[in-house]
């Protein structure tokens, strides 16, 4: 008995020998396994920080080498990190994007440049947002606020190689016109060809001043790098529209009618609500500029007679929006058609000063008339 008992002391004692170096492996493998670990995020996080910190640095501080490249009109952050890149301005496009939003940049200009290796990150941003062009234009082209088609067609002829009629035949054409609905589907929809539109693209390129770089663009260039513009415009506010449930070509022809009625004080918002106000209710719009474009003339003022004109764009005679854009209309006649301001106004007059007046009723109205018209 006591043998047995002596024997099995034995064995518990090497069992828990054992034990004990197992439990010292262990642990001497798990210090190990955490020191590589701690090792390994040491060294990623210190070639991190060296990566990052190198990526902001100059390409070559040393460089002179002037490299010629393009922004193209509408680029966004993505886009200009990449050309950044591909040219060899700057070492890393997800970092250059990273420092300008952790800066807070934006509103970088679209243009030719000049740099260098040798630039700084916040001189490259410095450059974007100033848009300095470092190659000066053959040529611009300048398109205000609130032209028709016809207008726009003597401002080519006037600064370009291209006669008024060529561009009326190729904005008319129907291969062109086919050409930029491929191009720009979610701006140019199958709306323009409503028979009863006069112009399918009158309202599509937008006012802005353009500048291009080579002797003879084509005139389908000249045009369509309009048309694009438009497209980045009306885009940035895709969810509002979409959220209203209105297309891209019913807030360009409620924009062109305020960006023609509009003066230099005038109100956009104000007016804006009265034109929402009257379409709620099924109150024919009546804004003469629609009234003058139906007539397809100028005049100083619209006759009585001339509001029973019976033309689809005739506010005075149709209900709702007349079947397109009358005119170019510009950022503020977008945003304004987008944010109206809340009222209850149904009325509205300009003095002779350009000053607005607003009223809810047509007796309010009338008593503007009198105050402000009839003296």
């Amino acid at each position: 008995m006591d043998n047995n008992n002596e024997s099995k002391k034995q064995e518990m004692i090497e069992k828990m020998t054992i034990r004990k170096k197992e439990g010292r492996v262990v642990r001497r493998i798990v210090t190990i396994v955490t020191l590589v670990i701690l090792l390994v995020v040491g060294i990623v996080g210190v070639s991190g920080y060296f990566y990052v910190t190198s990526a902001l640095e100059p390409v070559n501080p040393e460089a002179t080498t002037e490299i010629p490249l393009e922004i193209p009109m509408g680029s966004g952050i993505s886009t200009i990190s990449s050309i950044l890149e591909e040219n060899g301005i700057i070492k890393n496009a997800r970092i250059f994007k990273y420092y300008t939003k952790f800066k807070n940049e934006s509103n970088f200009q679209a243009g030719d440049y000049i740099m260098t290796q040798s630039m700084t990150l916040d001189e490259i941003i410095e450059s974007l947002k100033t848009g300095k062009v470092y190659r000066e234009p053959v040529f611009t082209v300048t398109v205000p606020e609130g032209l028709t088609l016809d207008q726009i067609s003597g401002i080519i002829e006037k600064n370009t190689q291209y006669s008024a009629e060529e561009f009326l035949t190729l904005v008319n054409s129907t291969e062109f016109i086919q050409n930029m609905m491929g191009t720009y589907p979610d701006l140019i929809t199958e709306e323009i060809l409503n028979g009863s539109i006069r112009n399918a693209l009158e309202g599509y390129l937008y006012p802005s001043t353009y500048s291009f770089y080579e002797e003879n663009p084509s005139l389908q260039e000249i045009v369509e790098t309009m048309i694009s513009l438009t497209n980045d415009v009306v885009m940035q506010y895709a969810s509002i529209l979409e959220e209203k449930e209105m297309t891209a070509h019913q807030l360009l022809t409620f924009a062109s009618l305020l960006e023609e009625e509009a003066t230099a004080q005038t109100d956009r918002e104000t007016i804006a609500s009265v034109f929402y106000n009257r379409l709620d209710i099924n109150m024919p719009l009546q804004t003469d500029p629609t009234v003058l474009y139906a007539l397809g003339s100028h005049k100083d003022r619209v006759l009585y007679e001339d509001l029973e004109v019976d033309n689809p764009y005739n506010t005075y005679v149709i209900q709702g929006l007349p079947p397109g854009p009358i005119a170019n209309a510009g950022k503020i006649s977008i945003e304004a058609t987008l944010n109206p301001t809340d009222t209850d106004y149904l009325y509205f007059l300009a003095d002779a000063e350009g000053n607005n007046h607003f009223a809810k009723s047509y007796d309010e109205h009338l008593q503007n008339i009198n105050k402000f018209l009839n003296q």
